[in-house]
């Protein structure tokens, strides 16, 4: 025999206010907003919001950091790229100290106060140096073994990967590892390729996008798994000049470049990517972190150098509905 609850279902609560940390699906009544309104919390596909612009506009700037925590470093404009730092706090960017070699098309990793800058081109000269930053200071340290620009760059400052890029003229498939103090080569990547970008850790990183420099805009996705690549799941909108954040099974990549500068946001789960909410503004030679499904995007090139961030959370959050009374 059924029993009430079987027949009527669980009963919605009436409460005076509404509980702290609502779980998914969980509905209920609020009875002291009047007329007792139905509320419930509810699963949202993440979007992108508009942070505070960058003091100076540029493009192809290195970065580490996270949404809340952000670092952006060198960049154009020409011609020998410049040295400016800069930190982002969640809401708005301050000028840090500034790098020791000014350059564009340089690689970025690890956090606001134990940041890492390496590669990039001067006056259209690849370049092989390595800086740490502290938080306070950018310090020299030993260089790559391969100089090269619009390379892709994971990892930590004492953990890093650099792979790919180019050498003013061709394409490579260098990987570097670095631990804190040199340099080592890692498993070279399968195709040369450059202007991509990356996410993940030294043992566990994602190659994406990119470009061989025919004039393609590159769809595949490579994964690392500290000696050697495979083959990821495709982006669904292949191109080169992008940014990324998250990790080897939860990443975001985002803008870049496919004849023309897409505002194309997509999310990978270790297997496939999906297209999500797109940026507002247009970019490609942007720059980006972020980690645990968040992004920070900034800067990049629209018709001009741009100073625009975005910040984007996802790919679910929970937030609660209001009947109307």
């Amino acid at each position: 025999m059924s029993t009430f609850k079987e027949i009527r279902g669980t009963l919605i609560k009436s409460l005076a206010s509404d509980p702290a940390n609502p779980v998914l699906g969980q509905v209920w009544y609020n009875r002291t907003i009047g007329n007792q309104r139905l509320k419930g919390a509810v699963s949202l596909i993440g979007q992108w919001v508009s942070g505070g612009n960058l003091n100076l506009a540029r493009r192809a700037m290195g970065s580490a950091g996270t949404q809340t925590a952000g670092l952006a470093f060198g960049g154009t404009p020409p011609p020998n790229g410049n040295t400016v730092s800069e930190e982002y706090n969640g809401t708005s960017w301050a000028e840090g100290n500034d790098i020791g070699t000014g350059r564009t098309n340089l690689a970025g990793c690890g956090t606001q106060t134990a940041g890492l800058g390496f590669g990039g081109d001067q006056n259209s000269t690849a370049k092989n140096e390595t800086e740490e930053y502290d938080g306070s200071s950018w310090s020299e340290q030993n260089n790559l073994s391969q100089a090269r620009y619009s390379l892709g760059g994971v990892g930590t400052q004492t953990a890093a990967l650099a792979f790919g890029g180019n050498v003013t003229g061709p394409a490579v498939n260098n990987v570097e590892e670095y631990g804190g103090t040199s340099w080592t080569a890692g498993g070279a990547l399968p195709q040369a390729v450059y202007s991509i970008s990356g996410a993940g850790t030294q043992t566990a990183a994602l190659s994406i996008g990119g470009t061989t420099g025919s004039s393609d805009y590159l769809a595949t996705t490579k994964e690392y798994g500290g000696s050697s690549w495979t083959a990821g799941g495709n982006l669904n909108t292949g191109r080169s000049n992008l940014a990324a954040s998250g990790s080897q099974t939860a990443a975001q990549a985002f803008g870049g470049f496919n004849g023309s500068n897409t505002t194309s946001t997509e999310q990978y789960d270790g297997t496939s990517w999906t297209n999500i909410s797109s940026m507002a503004t247009s970019r490609r030679a942007l720059s980006g972190d972020g980690i645990d499904g968040t992004a920070l995007a900034f800067g990049g090139f629209t018709s001009s150098d741009s100073n625009a961030t975005e910040e984007f959370t996802g790919g679910t959050i929970t937030q609660t509905f209001t009947t109307s009374a």
